[in-house]
């Protein structure tokens, strides 16, 4: 007999590949998965990942929540919902780029000069001086005068919501609805400018897709002001994470927060198998749901357990706190019975 498949139990986060959660986690079962795939944009954790592998990756993750969503369930899919990647096959954008026309005269020349003046500067110093960018000082160091390369593959700009949704037709589940997360600014996080007429990006896409069966609606799950603000609005503000200095892509609590608090009650099963720094398992905690995590990085992993772990015991503690605060109360009415059921 074969080695019997060890089975992902709630409140508590596993080292895993998310391909394969309908091997650990019973059918019909989780209430929502709310995650955040790779984007496939040079991340450290993706870098060795093909555009096959990486589309294969997806397909095969919502594949496994075809099985594992109870019916009437959903699924969130967080993505940047434009992919940027070189094709060989593109024609050439033939633009003359005005605006750069004063840059043009920043030469090589001009910089060693400067920097024979100031040996001791830096790209940034230099750049302060000849009143350009740090990245044009660094281009004509190497030789380099036009951003990407003048004989460089043409970057090709491709949308993944339809792949996704596609994904998902495929295997059952249905596109819901979508809320767009308008971010920050671009220029709160770098100083880096669009240098052309495409955009720089300053939102990204929540994509929830549903597996067909009964589904409650209950509004009083938000307040009325929660209601208003958010939960019946498609467009949501909320700054992004300014430091991502123990995982490079975090996104805010607020986000799976919102999630979780409009399309699950408590007690019910969440899911994240992208589970990064654990923000999903603190935001499910605190919304006194169940919650499972799974990554196939063990430094993820290792994060994501102390972050269930301090949201954990920051629930006992409320409870202990609520618990508290009840028995005063009944004590200063001893008619009224003590509840004792808080753990």
């Amino acid at each position: 007999m074969g080695e019997v498949c060890m089975k992902y139990e709630p409140d508590n986060i596993y080292e895993g590949d998310a391909r394969n959660l309908a091997e650990h986690i019973d059918a019909n079962t989780v209430a929502l998965s709310v995650w955040s795939p790779p984007y496939h944009v040079g991340k450290a954790y993706e870098r060795d990942m093909s555009f096959f592998d990486w589309k294969n990756l997806l397909r095969r993750t919502i594949e496994a929540h075809s099985i594992i969503l109870k019916p009437g369930a959903f699924l969130a899919i967080n993505i940047a919902d434009i992919l940027c990647f070189k094709d060989p096959d593109m024609p050439r954008i033939m633009a003359e780029n005005i605006s750069r026309r004063k840059r043009n005269d920043i030469t090589r020349e001009k910089v060693l000069e400067v920097w024979s003046r100031h040996p001791g500067f830096n790209r940034k110093q230099i750049a302060a001086i000849l009143g350009c960018s740090e990245q044009t000082v660094d281009r004509r160091m190497k030789g380099n005068n036009i951003r990407g390369g003048k004989y460089e593959t043409q970057t090709r700009v491709k949308l993944v919501g339809g792949m996704i949704e596609q994904y998902a037709l495929d295997c059952g589940l249905y596109l819901y609805d979508r809320r767009a997360w308008v971010k920050d600014a671009a220029w709160e996080n770098s100083r880096w400018h669009t240098m052309s007429y495409r955009a720089v990006d300053e939102f990204e896409y929540i994509y929830i897709f549903w597996k067909p069966g009964h589904t409650k609606v209950d509004k009083d799950r938000l307040t009325d002001d929660e209601w208003t603000t958010w939960g019946s609005r498609g467009v949501w503000y909320i700054p992004s994470v300014r430091a991502n200095d123990d995982h490079e892509a975090k996104f805010p609590l607020e986000l799976p927060r919102r999630v979780i608090r409009l399309l699950t009650d408590p007690g019910d099963l969440v899911l994240d198998c992208f589970v990064g720094s654990g923000t999903s398992a603190t935001a499910a905690i605190r919304e006194n749901r169940r919650f499972i995590g799974v990554d196939v990085c063990p430094s993820s992993v290792d994060l994501a357990k102390r972050a269930l772990t301090l949201a954990l015991m920051k629930g006992k503690q409320e409870n202990l706190d609520l618990f508290q605060l009840t028995r005063k109360s009944s004590e200063a009415a001893p008619n009224k019975p003590i509840k004792t059921d808080v753990a």
